[in-house]
């Protein structure tokens, strides 16, 4: 197993495995602003649990999001939101992005057609990473 490997506070190096990814082959590790007073026993049965009623769904190219198939962030989300009653990042609109870019505009034409759900609920990573409910692990 590759050990992670310290470098500037905050932030550590990929393993070997990852290395490429992120930015500079570093990543930062966050957390639950309050760990180790929300995530007890019980509430991390709770996780587990809500995480199981998504095992074996099919990964959501189109960001919906209904239970049916499921994207990265927004399980995540749900499953602390249905295990701890925390919000991990705003919910935003697919309106809300920039959906400018001629190569934006090619994918959501390719896989909405005309009919684009701007008003969708999304969690980005980005909003994920912001939230107030995380801190960054030193």
């Amino acid at each position: 197993m590759a050990r992670i490997r310290s470098s500037t506070a905050g932030k550590r190096n990929f393993p070997p495995s990852l290395d490429g990814a992120g930015q500079r082959g570093q990543f930062v590790v966050k957390r639950l602003r309050d760990a180790e007073t929300v995530l007890t026993p019980a509430a991390l049965q709770r996780l587990r649990a809500a995480g199981e009623q998504y095992r074996g769904k099919n990964y959501d190219l189109y960001f919906g999001w209904s239970d049916d198939r499921i994207y990265c962030s927004e399980l995540l989300w749900k499953m602390y939101q249905q295990a701890t009653g925390r919000e991990i990042g705003q919910l935003q609109t697919l309106r809300e992005f920039d959906l400018s870019h001629p190569a934006v505009q090619a994918k959501l034409k390719e896989r909405y057609g005309n009919h684009i759900p701007l008003t969708e609920k999304v969690i980005s990573p980005v909003r994920m990473f912001e939230s107030k409910e995380l801190v960054e692990v030193q």
